[in-house]
């Protein structure tokens, strides 16, 4: 396949500004996939299961500081048709509690859950009681469990650097929370779900949610950080403005301010300087058409809450999310135009780019369940 560049992009290495290039050759690792029908106690034996599928939970959390980026978009207040949001675009809080369970008994030292809110700083346990849940299953589920904030500050005292690799699609480097500076493994635990500008978010777009939106936010601070978030990351999404000056700038300021061209750029910047080493994608319940609820208000397809009963578990995030997507009914080597990337760029063929990983499916084993066996045709519901 083609390297397709804009012509901003073209400008811009004329320019001598840096433009991501695709690696000579992508990491590979193995997928494992189970069918779980059921919330409860089948997801602890299916994740079990897969973990052992994949070569052991143990070779990569025992004695580790462990990071699990949950995903709670939206907030506590947007449900679908007032079905808890777990149920259709929020990670289960079942599938977080078994995850922690398993890697404390595989030897993690320590396990913090992250998620971040663009609206205050109010500890994550509380949006998990305004929802309805009780986050004192997940804290007790293991030996030294936290959870935190990471829309701002948070409990650290600075902002760490992460630096993309190659000089970034987007940006050459991210100020984030210190939580994903101070583990020593980070995991992205993901619901299977399609994206409006990403076309799908799995164990990538989830990451999205670790730019704080004190920095990159639309109250973010000119100078510095603001002290509380204010407002969601349409910066991200459309470029109006440039984050905190704590942070690095974009690459080139003149490139598209198409959310379907940046957002994808971003995502595949973001898992390159902040990688994956354990992705969890559920797919037990989930919706359709978009990321949340609130995709409804001028799409033409309609959102259906459907159930593929589905778990899969990889240790690199671009070959679980390729195979995620074709689990989906879709092509991981699909680009802009077809589905599910119609009016956005892939993040698969763009964190490849990156380096990070295969999307082809040719080059990645599949454990467990066979993807034919199990397909679910998110497009045959509209």
């Amino acid at each position: 396949m083609g390297i397709h560049l804009s012509r901003r992009d073209w400008l811009a290495a004329a320019a001598g500004l840096a433009v991501a290039r695709p690696a000579k050759s992508a990491p590979t690792a193995p997928v494992a996939i189970a069918r779980c029908d059921s919330y409860g106690p089948p997801v602890h034996a299916a994740l079990a299961k897969l973990f052992d599928q994949i070569g052991g939970l143990g070779k990569i959390v025992a004695g580790k500081t462990v990071a699990v980026k949950v995903n709670l978009t939206g907030g506590a207040g947007i449900r679908l048709w007032h079905e808890p949001a777990e149920l259709a675009h929020w990670t289960h809080p079942d599938v977080i509690t078994a995850t922690i369970q398993l890697m404390s008994r595989a030897g993690a030292r320590r396990i913090r859950i992250l998620e971040s809110f663009v609206q205050d700083v109010d500890p994550l346990e509380e949006h998990m009681l305004q929802a309805g849940w009780d986050p004192a299953e997940m804290l007790n589920a293991g030996s030294k469990v936290e959870m935190e904030n990471t829309g701002s500050l948070g409990y650290g005292k600075q902002y760490h650097y992460f630096a993309v690799p190659n000089g970034g699609h987007t940006f050459k480097g991210f100020r984030l929370n210190h939580s994903y500076a101070d583990c020593d493994v980070f995991v992205s635990v993901a619901k299977l779900k399609e994206h409006v500008t990403a076309g799908i978010t799995l164990a990538m777009k989830n990451c999205f949610g670790n730019t704080p939106a004190t920095i990159y936010g639309e109250g973010a601070g000119i100078d510095e950080p603001a002290r509380v978030p204010n407002g969601g990351r349409s910066m991200l999404h459309f470029g109006h403005r440039q984050p905190s000056k704590i942070a690095p700038s974009e690459n080139d300021p003149s490139s598209s301010r198409d959310d379907g061209y940046r957002v994808p750029r971003i995502v595949a910047d973001l898992v390159a300087a902040r990688p994956i080493h354990l992705s969890i994608v559920e797919g037990i319940e989930t919706m359709t058409t978009g990321e949340g609820p609130w995709v409804a208000e001028g799409r033409a397809r309609r959102i259906h809450r459907v159930k593929p009963g589905l778990l899969i578990v990889g240790t690199n995030p671009v070959t679980t999310d390729a195979v995620g997507a074709a689990v989906m009914g879709f092509d991981p080597m699909a680009d802009r135009g077809t589905a599910p990337f119609e009016t956005c760029d892939s993040t698969l063929k763009l964190a490849e780019m990156h380096g990070v990983g295969a999307r082809d499916l040719k080059n990645i084993e599949v454990i467990g369940e066979r993807i034919r066996d199990v397909v679910f045709p998110f497009r045959n519901y509209s």
